[in-house]
């Protein structure tokens, strides 16, 4: 691409416009980012969900190529497992891999926006805050930004716009106004609510740091993740409406009221950890969660979305973050590889689409795994069914957990391998509640026929 068309746009200053920024500046591009909110490192972080993320190792790969690996991850909490409450019993850790090789990290949005701007002002990126997408002129090639405060505007020409603005994305509502882009919007029909534990007395955290707790109730749960702080955030996942089964919902908890007493029934030993319960509850509103589909994410060389702008997903398998990340560095490699923009937007999108849909998909399968099935005596045993066929079979049986955190293969193919890995895990412990009683031959043999060896992509 010509020294003259390497310049680009990036609407949203957010988590993936900000490590794009660094990715196309270590690239040699000229980057502006333009954020409608102001700058956090000056105001405090204000954004819309806060909801603690999940940095895998998809994420961790994008940053290392951005040389921010090592400041995001003094931020970060190790978490080896989901830690289940299940009521009387004591919680029990459930790792995520094998050992501490194989664990997710908790970081604090906010922490991580902070971080990746500064190092993208520190590569050259030219940020500006206050700055909302107000108009596109995609003929022209003028966007029109406004302060929200002041309604000032400003006309910037620009060579190429990356949408990286989230699922509420301006621009790609400025790219619908002139092509049809078959949007697509699942509104998932159950809602959350965040909380949080404070630290202990003495500064500590109040229960086990290092592991993500959930509280499965069935139909809905609580999880709650460690933060640097010593705190917890805890997210109250719940219907938004009463159905036929007379089970909780939001249209259900009229008050601060009913919100104690549905939590002293159901989460009594989380509520004794949250203090400032009544507070939280009353503070926070009730967010949605949405799953968005587009046919199109690119403007011949105009325009690209990327991100949640172009594929939001629900939260449920921490992934939202680290497939956008993934996002920024094919973006960057697309870029280098093609000698115009409409070429680059056209191969990231077809590259990308189908592993986004499929990780859309498995992130509400997760849903149902984690408030459903976590403390399912067939769950358990399939799990430990999972584990063993790793270790007889490694490489071929790798378990459903380790191809989308640990390892960087398309999610396509993590989700194409994961149903067929499925079947073998439910065939072979139909009526059974050991695996002493398994058929090992017949069990290896099936999965030999029916998996290939698989490998990482590579670094």
């Amino acid at each position: 691409m010509s020294g003259a068309a390497r310049q680009l746009t990036i609407v949203g200053a957010g988590l993936a416009g900000a490590l794009l920024g660094i990715l196309l500046r270590r690239r040699g591009w000229e980057v502006d980012l333009y954020e409608k909110r102001g700058d956090p490192r000056r105001l405090g972080y204000a954004g819309g969900r806060s909801i603690n993320l999940a940095l895998a190792e998809r994420g961790r790969h994008a940053l290392r190529a951005a040389d921010a690996d090592d400041a995001v991850m003094r931020h970060a909490i190790m978490m080896r497992g989901r830690m289940v409450h299940t009521g009387a019993a004591a919680p029990q850790l459930q790792r995520y891999g094998r050992d501490d090789d194989e664990v997710i990290w908790s970081v604090h949005r906010g922490d991580l926006n902070v971080v990746l701007l500064d190092l993208a002002q520190a590569a050259g990126a030219r940020l500006h805050f206050d700055a909302g997408l107000d108009a596109v002129n995609f003929d022209s090639r003028h966007a029109v930004f406004r302060n929200p405060g002041s309604g000032a505007t400003r006309e910037v020409h620009f060579h190429a716009l990356v949408g990286a603005d989230g699922a509420g994305s301006a621009l790609r509502a400025a790219m619908q106004r002139v092509r049809d882009l078959g949007e697509r919007v699942d509104v998932l029909d159950h809602g959350y609510k965040e909380l949080e534990i404070p630290p202990s007395a003495d500064g500590g955290f109040r229960i086990e740091p290092h592991a993500l707790h959930i509280w499965p109730r069935g139909h809905y749960m609580c999880i709650a993740l460690p933060n640097d702080e010593r705190t917890f955030t805890v997210t109250l996942f719940l219907p938004h409406r009463a159905g036929t089964d007379g089970g909780p919902a939001f249209d259900q908890i009229h008050d601060v009221e009913a919100a104690q007493a549905f939590f002293a029934r159901e989460f009594p030993d989380a509520l004794a950890l949250m203090p400032e319960f009544r507070a939280h509850w009353a503070a926070n509103p009730v967010g949605q969660l949405a799953t968005l589909y587009l046919d199109r994410w690119h403007l011949d060389g105009r325009a690209v979305l990327l991100g949640d702008a172009a594929h939001a997903m629900v939260p449920f398998h921490g992934q939202g973050m680290n497939c956008a990340f993934e996002d920024c560095v094919v973006l960057a490699d697309q870029l280098d590889a093609h000698a115009d923009t409409a070429d680059a937007f056209a191969a990231f999108e077809a590259q990308r689409r189908p592993d986004a849909a499929a990780i859309q998909r498995m992130a509400l399968d997760n849903y149902l795994e984690m408030r459903d099935r976590v403390d399912d005596a067939d769950y358990l045993l399939q799990r430990e069914l999972e584990l063993a066929l790793q270790a007889r079979h490694p490489g071929r049986f790798v378990p459903h957990y380790a191809m989308v955190t640990f390892m960087r293969i398309p999610y396509s193919l993590a989700m194409r391998r994961t149903d067929l890995q499925r079947g073998i895990l439910e065939r072979a412990t139909a009526g059974h509640t050991t695996l002493d009683t398994l058929d090992w031959p017949a069990i290896d043999a099936e999965v030999r026929a029916q998996l290939t060896p698989l490998e990482d992509t590579p670094a």
